[in-house]
């Protein structure tokens, strides 16, 4: 079985010679379309205008785009001061550029740390950040792999998942090891606009799994958790509170209810555990997107002037909506997430099937 493309995210995303290189994720899979970035200003506005989707994705981003920033102050400027000045507003304008997801800040705050050091002692900033940013990468595609492993014990023999937007590459480990441990595996895929995360990224990826895969409208999914079509619901997070909420995609939240009404296991790809630096629901500040793109389609406004929109990207799912959290350091209750912290990393399961 071959993982698709989403699967590695040094596959989607790189740096080298002082650019960096993204899958343009709004024309995959109908394209695959490769752009760079010569400045962290570029950058910027590829995360907010979503050449890039998904909470590490982006984050690896920024980082690499605060390296170009260490790049251009070093050869702007000779004053020391000067040039960590420079990183530090360029790792403001990185910063809010997608203000809900909890990798963002960790990632850029980790890199602007190693980049001020780096520039105080005259070293080469720029090689020192992409060569931790490359690690970043590595390490956020085993997290998927090791939580995508754990999920893939949790489904019984025969299992139907409803999944919102893109789980990521954890999605693809899951079906991927459920499959090779014996497991029928189908999916339907909510469409997630006004993006279409799902129709084009989780579809792409399932059918490239050779697994069957069904593109509903996100309305759809009541009916089907009615009708018996449904046995788990699964999605990522862009966050895990400290207190077990799940800030994910808009939408993720009813569906939710939806779930637990009917008794099916809302199973949540946690990835590299829960934001320390989040504890409660009023921590998380919910983006608000341009209400054209709601409004508008392929660049044509649907509507009339005098109508509006609004576009929250994301929402939040209490803990107690939530079955299990599945990470690279095992699977945790939502209500007991903070053991994540207290579990040391380890490799106890068995990637190569």
């Amino acid at each position: 079985m071959r993982l698709p493309l989403l699967t590695n995210r040094s596959d989607t995303l790189w740096y080298k010679e002082g650019r960096v290189f993204l899958l343009d994720r709004r024309l995959y899979p109908k394209e695959t379309v490769y752009r760079d970035y010569g400045s962290y200003q570029e950058v910027a506005q590829a995360i907010i205008d979503m050449v890039v989707q998904g909470a590490p994705p982006l984050a690896y981003t920024a980082g690499y785009g605060l390296a170009l920033a260490a790049r251009e102050a070093q050869r702007r400027f000779e004053n020391i001061e000067k040039q960590k000045e420079y990183v530090k507003e360029a790792y403001e304008v990185l910063l809010n550029t997608r203000p809900t997801g909890a990798d963002l800040y960790q990632v850029l705050s980790r890199a602007l740390d190693t980049a001020l050091k780096s520039l105080s002692q005259g070293e080469d900033a720029e090689k020192i950040l992409v060569s931790q940013i490359d690690a970043e990468v590595q390490r956020g595609d085993y997290a998927a792999r090791v939580s995508g492993y754990y999920a893939a014990t949790l489904m019984g023999e025969e299992e139907t998942i409803l999944t919102h937007c893109f789980p990521g590459a954890a999605l693809n480990y899951v079906l991927y090891y459920a499959t090779k441990m014996g497991k029928e595996i189908s999916v339907y895929a909510n469409e997630t606009r006004p993006y279409f995360q799902g129709l084009r990224l989780t579809a792409a990826s399932v059918s490239e799994l050779g697994l069957p895969v069904t593109v509903v409208t996100d309305g759809m999914a009541g009916y089907l958790f009615k009708e018996g079509k449904i046995t788990k619901y699964i999605t990522a997070a862009d966050s895990v509170l400290m207190n077990g909420s799940i800030v994910n995609k808009i939408g993720t939240y009813q569906y939710a209810i939806v779930a637990k009404y009917h008794e099916i296991p809302y199973i949540v790809l946690g990835y590299d555990g829960p934001d320390v630096e989040k504890e409660v629901d009023s921590d998380i500040k919910i983006e608000k997107r341009d209400p054209e793109e709601i409004l508008s389609f392929k660049g044509e406004r649907l509507v009339g002037s005098e109508i509006k929109a609004y576009y929250p990207a994301f929402d939040l799912t209490p803990g107690s909506l939530v079955s299990a959290i599945c990470t690279d350091r095992g699977i945790f209750s939502p209500l007991d997430i903070k053991r994540y912290l207290l579990t040391k990393d380890h490799d106890p399961v068995p990637l190569e099937l």
